[in-house]
């Protein structure tokens, strides 16, 4: 069958206008883009004087302000509802006890062992326990859990994922604490993340949402081994006591900052619909001195450089602002939980409808510099814009060549993710989690001086380049029809999806 003449020649004439406005795109974003001024933002948000850039350490308060000012200085503004630039997180920094065990029915758990002290005060006594479900509201009725402490199930049965759980268990807490608990017990029986992982992971120094930020007293918060769920239902069938032992326990409140900027869009339409450009700033702080004698995680891979695409982006868009608004958020804590991004996701300082897309930054590192990385490609309607803008660099972008990883559900995206706001991550180009990710990845050896900074500006430009695409796109960025959050756009965006 041949095809239309008129249809053809419309064809060709929408894809010459096309790549005509990509490239009168690109070349005021090379313009923009000067490579001394973006490659300073770069080393110093991988330098040593912000000390890794840990979110219990000080050093990360400079690198927010460092953020901020630079947000301000190239023309994106405060939202309004927030303290300037600054939305606080209020955070618990906890380290584990000197003494932590758990006594029951001539059985005793040992902190570090079969138990694991994950937050709260010291505690010490005789009590009696109440289980209570999975925990959540549903579940406590026609209980009397005042003075008690609550044995519950970890997590809930369609949230499992090592950011699930933590999640659920703030929840939990701060429902536990309404009800006047005094303590709280999940019981750990997830096969999927085995529990000596866990032990060494979780026995050291916790940062965690403050589910209390007005009250200096905190819950005790524990997590014991019952990966057959035996324990769970013997204490379920009868009035049950338990001694209880925690001592040396330190909790310290934090006031971290997710700074947030806007860029107001030209349409006067579409300027109330928002496209986030999103990134973590912070990273692993101080370790162990290597066999060299360094002992900082500079992070220059994960994630300065996405952070760093970020006052970028502030810099385009405040010369040359799209059709819609831009919002540039930089995250805290997101490797300790996506703590800042789910923050800000559930303590929304404006309306999430109003957020179309999600196109956030995060890295563990390259293996191929002709490449971008779109961890989430192939789950949303604008693939096509994020293709043509990385071509017009040279580069090339793939899917997660790695789903075996889980990486869409181990970044900040999918905290918009879960509300229905389409989210990939715009990652560095790599085909495996191979060697030379691994020479880097959460490593002392992730500097800026042994980054590729050719390649670092072409995917700063690419990730602008998609920016504005979708920004100036008239449609409405989609899930996939059948994706598994395209029921959660449906809820969030009503009869406007």
């Amino acid at each position: 069958m041949n095809p239309n003449p008129l249809s053809l020649l419309v064809m060709l004439i929408t894809f010459a206008l096309s790549s005509t406005l990509v490239l009168a795109q690109k070349e005021g974003i090379d313009k923009a883009i000067e490579r001394a001024e973006a490659l300073s933002h770069f080393k110093f948000l991988a330098s040593d004087e912000l000390k890794g850039r840990d979110p219990a350490r000080p050093e990360i308060d400079i690198a927010a302000y460092y953020i901020a000012n630079q947000f301000e200085k190239y023309g994106a503004s405060p939202l309004n509802s927030l303290n300037a630039y600054y939305q606080y997180v209020p955070f618990v920094a906890s380290s584990p006890p000197t003494v932590g065990s758990m006594k029951w029915k001539g059985s005793k758990f040992k902190h570090g062992q079969d138990l694991l002290v994950l937050g709260g005060d010291d505690i010490s006594g005789e009590f009696e326990m109440v289980v209570a479900g999975y925990g959540f509201e549903e579940d406590y009725a026609n209980k009397d859990v005042k003075g008690k402490w609550v044995i519950v199930r970890v997590g809930a049965p369609n949230r499992m994922t090592p950011t699930e759980l933590f999640k659920a268990g703030r929840e939990k807490l701060a429902i536990a604490k309404s009800q006047g608990a005094i303590g709280l017990v999940e019981m750990y029986n997830v096969p999927t993340t085995p529990w000596g992982l866990l032990v060494n992971y979780l026995n050291k120094s916790q940062l965690t949402i403050d589910i209390d930020p007005e009250n200096d007293d905190t819950l005790p918060y524990l997590w014991l081994k019952d990966l057959k769920g035996d324990i769970i239902k013997t204490i379920a069938n009868g009035k049950n006591e338990m001694e209880i032992d925690i001592k040396g326990k330190i909790n310290r409140k934090i006031r971290g900052r997710n700074v947030v900027a806007v860029i107001e869009g030209t349409d006067p339409q579409l300027k109330d619909e928002y496209v986030m450009l999103s990134a973590h700033y912070d990273h692993l702080g101080i370790g162990k001195p290597n066999a060299e004698g360094d002992s900082i995680y500079n992070g220059a891979r994960d994630n300065a450089v996405g952070t760093s695409a970020l006052l970028q982006a502030a810099n385009y868009f405040g010369k040359n602002p799209p059709e819609r608004s831009i919002l540039l958020c930089a995250w805290t804590a997101e490797e300790k939980g996506l703590l800042g991004s789910s923050y800000f996701a559930d303590n929304p300082p404006l309306p999430l409808k109003q957020i179309v897309f999600n196109l956030n930054i995060d890295n563990g590192g390259y293996n191929d510099t002709s490449l971008v990385t779109v961890i989430g490609m192939g789950r949303s309607s604008v693939d096509h814009h994020i293709s043509e803008a990385a071509k017009a660099y040279g580069l090339k972008a793939i899917s997660d060549p790695a789903p075996e990883q889980g990486l869409y559900d181990r970044s900040d995206n999918v905290s918009f993710a879960k509300k229905g706001i389409p989210a990939p991550t715009f990652s560095l180009g790599f085909t495996a989690f191979d060697a030379e990710i691994g020479k880097y990845y959460h490593q002392v050896t992730d500097h800026v001086d042994n980054f590729d900074l050719d390649y670092a500006l072409k995917y700063w430009k690419s990730y602008i380049l998609s920016a504005e695409s979708i920004a100036n796109d008239p449609k409405k960025p989609l899930w996939v029809e059948g994706d598994k959050y395209e029921n959660a756009a449906k809820e969030l965006y009503g009869k406007d999806y």
